[in-house]
């Protein structure tokens, strides 16, 4: 095992600002998903993980192949397909098999799924815009932007 030799822990970090700006992005990004958890349970008994479905599906009209569906969420085929087997069963998604090839399904909203996610959708977009109601929209735009930025550098090294 190895290990920093312990003079070196009482040094001050170099990056310590950086740091402290992670565990600010970490503990807000945690308490607002935690709040948005709560109020898409209470208001329209829907998970985040299921909203996240219905708004990737939203995106892609015509549907998805369960793979893309699951590679574009970043989870797992298992997570993808439990939540999409009760949007089927709830009447939000249909699932089809993709022409020439019975293994793999396309899925997609309904009408009636479209309808429903449309209206969580509005309604979360306003919750977001109240959680954040003291971040300035200038401000917003600029960290976005940082954020953006990161990101693609970040990507491009991995």
């Amino acid at each position: 095992m190895v290990s920093a030799p312990l003079t070196s822990l009482d040094r001050p970090p170099r990056n310590k600002e950086r740091l402290r700006l992670w565990i600010r992005m970490l503990r807000a990004s945690r308490i607002i998903e935690g709040e948005l958890r709560e109020r898409l349970k209470t208001r329209f008994n829907s998970t985040l993980p299921r909203f996240d479905v219905m708004a990737a599906l939203y995106r892609q009209s015509d549907g998805m192949l369960m793979s893309d569906l699951s590679r574009f969420l970043l989870v797992s085929n298992g997570n993808v397909t439990g939540i999409v087997d009760r949007l089927v069963t709830d009447g939000f998604v249909v699932r089809t098999k993709r022409e020439g090839d019975r293994r793999t399904s396309i899925v997609r909203l309904t009408a009636q799924g479209t309808s429903a996610f449309e209206e969580m959708a509005t309604t979360h977009e306003a919750w977001v815009s109240e959680l954040l109601s003291g971040v300035e929209e200038e401000d917003a735009r600029h960290l976005s932007s940082m954020l953006k930025t990161f990101r693609s550098n970040w990507e491009d090294e991995h």
